[in-house]
């Protein structure tokens, strides 16, 4: 063998040498998880309830880092930047992929400067009404909407978020016409359907969920496949008709680019561990976090098949940044 490939191999074994060894000692001191995010979202809960869990496990400490800024932007980069040795991660959500669809890029590329761990769990969105507005149910919607042309009206979490990307794509499939609030936030559109001053909000589903057992609220659908924990009563939008439709916020764990696999693998396995503790479980519920695992592989999928969806969609809805 030729001594530059015999050199060439040498340094390989070197490098798999020392990424086991990094994987062996890991973690020997404090972990950072960023969040991109204020506290209190849903983010913000699962960084907690796993930097906690992991605190156990590892004997190390684990801390939550908030750095909002920029719709997740500030915190993704700072991520981004940082030493591929697994002391520096990042909890994002999929912000991050309607960001690229209403900006047509991001600061950084997340197929090439982060490294995927894990999908962590999902929270469905809702489309909520006020009872006064008479809609229940997508029939509902179209014959309100039928009856008032062009005078219907929504609120959102904000122009751009996943949440105004479903209520799009639900005016697309039914032909609905409806003016839309961008309201900065989801407890604000929540309060001014419950006020009456708007008759609809589009928002994250376990913010309604106390409101429509408690009759103030009429939920309309379910963004997700599959039925809600907190709202079981509620048909999604598919069981309405209107197919396909399986749109969630998706929360998942990564780190900058060039993560060791054993490292991943590592975090990932006593991640893993956290979440199946019935008291971690119980209170992500609580928090309205469905859990939804899935390794780097089918993250790095999701990624890259939403990413191609809010494009699209921000695209056919002329969804643009403010």
């Amino acid at each position: 063998m030729p001594i530059p490939k015999i050199a060439a191999l040498l340094a390989a074994l070197l490098c798999l040498s020392n990424a086991s060894a990094l994987a062996d000692d890991y973690p020997a001191k404090a972990v950072r998880i960023v969040v991109p995010y204020a506290t209190g979202g849903g983010s913000d809960i699962l960084a907690r309830q796993i930097g906690a869990g992991l605190q156990r496990a590892w004997g190390q400490g684990v801390v939550v880092d908030n750095k909002a800024g920029a719709s997740g932007n500030i915190g993704s980069q700072e991520v981004v930047r940082a030493a591929p040795d697994g002391y520096t991660l990042l909890l994002q959500n999929s912000t991050m992929v309607t960001n690229l669809g209403v900006y047509g890029k991001l600061p950084y590329d997340a197929d090439k400067d982060l490294t995927p761990i894990m999908l962590l769990g999902i929270t469905p969105i809702a489309l909520a009404a006020h009872p006064k507005a008479g809609i229940s149910n997508v029939q509902d919607l179209v014959a309100a909407a039928k009856a008032r042309p062009d005078t219907l009206s929504y609120g959102s979490c904000g122009i751009g978020t996943p949440q105004h990307f479903v209520m799009e794509l639900v005016k697309q499939k039914t032909g609905v016409a409806a003016v839309h609030a961008g309201y900065k936030g989801c407890a604000p559109a929540v309060a001014d359907v419950l006020g009456g001053q708007i008759p609809l909000a589009i928002v994250s589903a376990n913010l309604v969920a106390p409101y429509a057992k408690s009759g103030q609220l009429k939920v309309v659908g379910v963004s997700s496949a599959q039925r809600y924990s907190l709202l079981p009563d509620t048909p999604t939008f598919e069981e309405q008709g209107l197919k396909p439709f399986d749109f969630a916020i998706w929360y998942a764990l990564m780190g900058p680019a060039r993560l060791p696999p054993a490292v991943v693998a590592k975090i990932a396995t006593d991640v893993r561990r956290v979440l199946d503790d019935p008291a971690v479980q119980a209170n992500l519920s609580n928090a309205g976090v469905e859990p939804y695992q899935g390794d780097a592989a089918a993250l790095a999928r999701l990624i890259q098949t939403d990413g191609v969806r809010y494009t699209d969609l921000a695209r056919r809805a002329n969804i643009k940044a403010e």
